[in-house]
C-alpha cells in the first residue's frame, strides 16, 4: 500500500499535489514565496489540518529568507506580518498556527527556519505511524467502519490521521469494508478519501451523507472514526462539517467514536468548543458544484466549514 506523496520538498521550494483535481487529475503545484503558499491554502490546493501546518511552515522559511537576504527588511517585524498572514489564512484548523508560532520561536533562537520545517513534516510523519498502531488496537476483527472527509496521506505527511489507524488496521486483518461519506460541499469524501482507500486495495462503499443513520440502524456500522482540526483543552472536538451528526448518531446507536489527530491539534489555551473559531466559506461551494449551479441563482447560503463535537460524544481520542 504505497502513499503518493501530498509535498515535495526541493532545495529551495516545494511542490504540493493540487487536491482540487483530484480524483480525475494529478498534478503538482510549485510552491516559491509566502504568497504562493497563503494562497494554496485558502483557495485548499492543500488541506487537512496537519499537512496546512506542514506547508505554512515552509510559507514562513519562504519569508524568512527573504527578510535575512534584504538589507531593508532586517528585523523580525516583517516575519511576524507572514506569521499573521499566514495564520488568517485558514483560522479553524490550530496546527497552521502551532507551526507557525514553532518557526517564528526557532527564527528568535537563530535556527534555520527551512530545516526546521522539514523536521516538523518529519514528525509528523512518525505521529502518524503512531497513532496508526495505537488506534489499530481499538479496532475488532471483521470492522465495518465509516468516515467522513479525507484524514489520509492526501491530508498529512504519513499514512494519516483517522484512515491512517484504517490503513494499520486493514494491514492486521481486522476491516472487512470501509464507508466514505461524500463530505459536502466540497466532497472530500467522494472525491479523495474513496481515492486513497482505492490507491491501497481496502474495500469500501462511497455513501451521501446523508445515509448514515440508515446503515447505524440496520446494524451495519461498527464503529466511526473521524479526524479533527482542532481539539479543546476539555475534550471538545472541531472537524469537518457533518462530523458532530455523526457522532450523535453514534451515541444513539451505541457505536463507538473516535477523533484521531497529532498532538499538534489539541489546543491548551481553549478551554472548550464554544471557543474555538468556526471558518465560513464561500456560498458558490453549496450552490454549485464543477461550476454548475445547483439550485437558483441568488439564493442565501450559510457554509460553515465544521463543526464541533462535545467530548462526552466521543468514546476515545487517538494522538500520538
Amino acid at each position: 500500500m504505497k502513499n503518493i506523496l501530498s509535498i515535495l520538498v526541493l532545495k529551495d521550494y516545494i511542490k504540493v499535489l493540487d487536491q482540487n483535481l483530484l480524483p480525475f487529475k494529478v498534478k503538482y503545484v510549485t510552491l516559491k514565496s509566502l504568497s504562493d503558499v497563503i494562497l494554496a491554502i485558502k483557495n485548499m490546493t492543500v488541506r487537512g489540518a496537519p499537512l496546512i501546518g506542514i506547508v505554512a511552515a515552509f510559507g514562513l522559511a519562504f519569508a524568512w529568507r527573504q527578510v535575512e537576504t534584504a538589507p531593508v527588511n532586517r528585523g523580525r517585524f516583517p516575519l511576524k506580518q507572514a506569521a499573521k498572514q499566514l495564520k488568517a489564512s485558514r483560522p479553524t484548523a490550530v496546527n497552521l498556527a502551532w507551526a507557525v508560532d514553532r518557526l517564528v520561536q526557532a527564527s528568535k533562537e537563530k535556527c534555520n527556519l527551512w530545516e526546521e520545517a522539514k523536521a516538523i513534516m518529519e514528525e509528523e510523519k512518525a505521529a502518524c505511524d503512531r497513532m496508526g498502531r495505537k488506534g489499530a488496537k481499538l479496532i475488532k476483527k471483521g470492522s465495518r467502519i465509516l468516515t467522513i472527509c479525507n484524514t489520509g496521506s492526501l491530508a498529512t505527511y504519513g499514512d494519516g490521521t483517522a484512515l491512517g489507524v484504517i490503513r494499520e488496521a486493514y494491514r492486521q486483518g481486522k476491516i472487512k469494508v470501509v464507508y466514505a461519506s461524500e463530505t459536502r460541499p466540497r466532497l472530500q469524501g467522494a472525491r479523495l478519501t474513496v481515492w486513497e482507500l482505492k490507491q491501497s486495495g481496502i474495500p469500501h462503499f462511497l455513501i451521501t451523507d446523508n445515509m448514515a443513520a440508515h446503515l447505524m440502524q440496520r446494524g451495519e456500522i461498527d464503529c466511526v472514526i473521524a479526524g479533527a482540526d482542532r481539539i479543546a483543552a476539555n475534550g471538545d472536538s472541531a472537524n469537518k462539517i457533518g462530523t458532530y451528526s455523526l457522532a450523535v448518531l453514534a451515541k444513539y446507536h451505541n457505536i463507538p467514536f473516535y477523533i484521531v489527530a497529532p498532538a499538534s491539534t489539541i489546543d491548551k489555551r481553549i478551554k472548550s468548543g464554544k471557543d474555538i473559531p468556526i471558518e465560513e466559506r464561500s456560498s458558490d461551494e453549496v450552490l454549485m458544484i464543477k461550476g454548475q449551479l445547483i439550485t437558483l441563482k441568488g439564493t442565501k447560503v450559510k457554509n460553515p466549514a465544521f463543526d464541533v463535537t462535545p467530548r462526552n460524544l466521543i468514546t476515545a481520542i487517538i494522538t500520538d
